[in-house]
């Protein structure tokens, strides 16, 4: 949907400038000129405002907001069905049956029944650390101390996640600005040109205009939107970390599977929401 809301937006944009009677050819003839005094004032900018893994994890939002959320319906009802069933076995066979599956999920046959999940080193993380710590400490764990360091794990994981999309606001921020430097330098240029003819001058002003013009363009239709997105996205796959906390902790707390099932199954947003039906038919499968 990102795409084509940027493409309908350019349309708009650019379709309605040409149907009035407006010409490309000006911008055409500027836009490379201002488009690499302000799109590399901005990555420089951003080079120095955040660390590399920061910058890196901002120009992949672009693909990350394009792709969308990597999770889907099956994937919470996976991390669901793994989650009990290593719960299940922690209890039934005791810590050393659970030992092989946590040091080493990507070879553990019940990690392998959610794939996706193997492919999250974050998620993978919160459970085979939390469960390591149950098995070690034999069970004599508060579920409240257990709760405490999760939550730390989760604020921290969505902090740092949230970096790439703060980085783009602020990129947003910036724009309309770099496109204002890119202005005046025309502007700058265009008086050192005062004796040419009205029609050159007037190409020449129109060419510095182009770069406030693209300074708000890329600021309104492409890093704030997809900043914006980003965050939403980094929101949104945050549900899974607190499935797994609700389905760890509620089982810790000894709760009754029903409300084990209710408590992971609230914290994933609707469209993604496995029934309360699915998840119980599928836990009884297992």
């Amino acid at each position: 949907m990102a795409a084509v809301g940027f493409i309908f937006a350019m349309i708009c944009i650019f379709g309605v400038y040409v149907a009035e009677g407006g010409s490309m050819e000006p911008i055409i003839e500027a836009a490379p000129a201002e488009f690499a005094t302000i799109f590399g004032s901005a990555v420089g900018s951003m080079i120095v405002a955040n660390s590399m893994d920061v910058f890196k994890g901002a120009f992949a939002g672009f693909g990350k907001v394009i792709a969308g959320p990597k999770y889907k319906k099956e994937d919470f009802l996976g991390t669901i069905f793994v989650v009990a069933k290593i719960m299940k076995t922690l209890k039934a066979e005791g810590a050393v049956a659970l030992e092989a599956h946590i040091e080493a999920p990507e070879s553990s046959a019940i990690f392998a029944e959610c794939p996706n999940l193997l492919k999250d080193h974050g998620v993978l993380d919160l459970i085979c650390n939390t469960v390591r710590l149950l098995v070690v400490s034999s069970g004599t764990l508060s579920p409240y101390a257990v709760e405490d360091i999760m939550d730390a794990s989760i604020k921290l994981h969505h902090h740092n996640e949230m970096k790439p999309s703060q980085a783009l606001a602020a990129l947003g921020g910036a724009l309309p600005a770099l496109g204002i430097v890119s202005c005046v330098l025309g502007v700058v240029k265009t008086m050192a040109a005062i004796d040419q003819p009205p029609p050159v001058l007037g190409a020449m002003i129109g060419g510095a205009l182009v770069g406030t013009f693209m300074g708000v363009l890329l600021a309104y239709t492409v890093a704030e939107p997809f900043s914006q997105r980003l965050g939403q996205i980094v929101d949104e796959e945050g549900e899974m970390y607190k499935v797994v906390k609700q389905m760890l902790i509620g089982t810790m707390h000894g709760h009754p599977v029903p409300l084990v099932i209710e408590a992971a199954r609230v914290c994933i947003s609707h469209h993604n929401q496995p029934t309360f039906g699915e998840v119980f038919d599928g836990l009884r499968g297992k």
